[in-house]
C-alpha cells in the first residue's frame, strides 16, 4: 500500500487534507468569546473616562490652585537662586521669597487698600451714567444718534444683566464675608504648595527621575529647566512691567485729577501686560471716558502720555527687564489669552500666556527641524524685503522669481 501512495505521490493522511477556507475559519465561540472581550473593553474604558471627568470635576478648582501654586513656585525661583548661590539652603531661601513678597502685598494692600476699594465701589455705581453721558456728548458733538440701550443690546449688557452682575460681585454683607473666607482659604493653599514646591524642588525633580529610564532622564532636567529659566523669568518679567505701568499711569491720573485714579491705574497696567495687543487700548479707554466728561483735553493727554509711555517701555524698558526671558508671538498670546478666560475665567487671562510660554519652548526645544528649500528660503513680503532668517540669502531662483 504504501508503494501504491508513493507511486500516486500523494500523502499517506490524504484522506485528512483540508478543504479550502476552512483554516480560515474559526469556531463560533471563539469569534463570541472576542466579541465580549471587546465589548468589556469599550464598558471598562467609558466607566474609566465617566470616573476620570468626575474626578476631574470633583478635583478642578484644588487642581487650578496647584497650577497657580507651580506658577508662583517657578517665578520665584529666579530670587530663591539668588540667595542660595549667596550660602542660604534652599528651605530658608523659599521661605524668606514668599515672606518676603508677602510682606510687600501686605503693605501696599494698607497703604491703598481701602482707597482702592471704595474708589473702584464708586466706579462700579458710576460707570453707566458715564456711559450714557458720553454717548450724549459724541451725539452733541459729531451730530451723531447713537442710543445708549442699543450700545447695552449690542455688548449683551441689559439694565437686568448689568444689575445681576453687580449683584453677584457686589453681593451683600453675607456674600462679601463668604468671598473673603474663600479667598483666604484659596491663597492659603496656594502660598503653602508654592512653598514646598520651590523648598523640595530637588528632591521632586529627583523623584520624578526616578521613574524614568536613564535615556529620559535628560529630557526631564531640559523640561524642567526651561520651565524655570524662561516661564518663571516671563512670569517676574511681567509682573515688574505691569508694576512700573501701574505706578506710572496711577500718579499721571493723580495729577490730572481724574475720577478713580488707582484702579484706573492698576487696570491700565494689568490690561496693557496681561492682554497682548489690545490690552493698552483697552486701559486707555475707560480713564479717557471718565476725563471726557470733564475736561476732553484731559482724554487728549491720557492718550499722548499712553502712546509715549509704550514707546519707553517698548524700546527701553521692556529689553533692560525681558532681555533673557522668551518672546511669545502677539497672536499666539492673545489667543492664549482667550483660552485661558474660557477654561479659568478672568484669572485665565493672566496665566495663559505663561502656560503658552512653557509648551511653545520646550515644543520648540524638541521639535524635529529641516532646512528649507531655496524656493522657500528666498521668499519676500509684499514690500520687497526678506523675511524671517532670509535676510542674507542670495537673489531668488527663477522658481520663486516666476512666483
Amino acid at each position: 500500500m504504501s508503494n501504491e501512495s508513493g507511486s500516486e505521490g500523494t500523502p499517506a493522511h490524504r484522506g485528512h487534507a483540508r478543504v479550502p477556507g476552512d483554516s480560515d475559519r474559526r469556531p463560533t465561540w471563539v469569534a463570541l468569546a472576542q466579541s465580549k472581550r471587546v465589548l468589556w473593553v469599550l464598558v471598562a474604558a467609558g466607566l474609566a473616562l465617566l470616573i476620570g471627568v468626575s474626578v476631574f470635576q470633583a478635583l478642578g478648582s484644588f487642581l487650578f490652585l496647584l497650577l497657580l501654586a507651580w506658577l508662583l513656585s517657578i517665578a520665584m525661583e529666579p530670587m530663591v537662586g539668588w540667595l542660595i548661590r549667596r550660602g542660604m539652603s534652599r528651605a530658608m531661601a523659599s521661605a524668606a521669597v514668599l515672606f518676603g513678597l508677602m510682606a510687600v502685598t501686605v503693605g501696599i494692600a494698607a497703604m491703598f487698600g481701602q482707597v482702592f476699594i471704595s474708589q473702584a465701589q464708586e466706579l462700579k455705581d458710576a460707570f453707566p451714567d458715564a456711559v450714557r453721558q458720553a454717548v450724549a456728548w459724541v451725539n452733541t458733538t459729531f451730530n451723531t444718534s447713537f442710543n445708549t440701550d442699543q450700545i447695552y443690546t449690542a455688548l449683551q449688557l441689559s439694565p437686568e444683566r448689568i444689575s445681576e452682575l453687580a449683584q453677584r460681585f457686589g453681593g451683600g454683607l453675607l456674600g462679601v464675608f463668604g468671598a473673603v473666607v474663600t479667598f483666604i482659604f484659596n491663597l492659603v493653599t496656594i502660598l503653602v504648595f508654592a512653598y514646598y514646591l520651590s523648598a523640595d524642588s530637588i528632591k521632586l525633580r529627583r523623584t520624578i527621575g526616578s521613574y524614568l529610564p536613564p535615556r529620559y532622564q535628560p529630557m526631564l532636567m531640559t523640561i524642567w529647566t526651561i520651565a524655570i529659566d524662561k516661564t518663571g523669568g516671563y512670569v517676574v518679567s511681567k509682573v515688574i512691567l505691569s508694576t512700573f505701568s501701574s505706578v506710572a499711569y496711577a500718579l499721571f491720573f493723580l495729577i490730572l485729577d481724574v475720577p478713580f485714579w488707582l484702579p484706573l491705574g492698576v487696570l491700565m497696567g494689568i490690561s496693557g501686560q496681561f492682554i497682548p495687543i489690545i490690552g493698552t487700548y483697552i486701559g486707555v479707554v475707560v480713564p479717557a471716558l471718565f476725563s471726557l466728561l470733564r475736561d476732553p483735553l484731559d482724554a487728549v493727554w491720557i492718550v499722548v502720555f499712553a502712546t509715549i509711555y509704550q514707546q519707553f517701555e517698548s524700546y527701553w524698558l521692556t529689553p533692560k527687564i525681558s532681555n533673557r526671558t522668551m518672546d511669545v508671538h502677539p497672536a499666539v498670546a492673545l489667543g492664549s489669552v482667550f483660552v485661558g478666560v474660557a477654561l479659568m475665567g478672568p484669572i485665565g487671562a493672566v496665566i495663559g500666556i505663561p502656560v503658552a510660554a512653557a509648551v511653545i519652548t520646550i515644543a520648540d526645544t524638541f521639535r524635529r527641524r529641516h532646512e528649507l528649500l531655496p524656493e522657500l528660503e528666498t521668499l519676500q513680503d509684499d514690500d520687497g524685503g526678506s523675511d524671517g532668517d532670509s535676510a542674507d540669502a542670495g537673489p531668488p531662483t527663477g522658481a520663486a522669481e516666476t512666483a
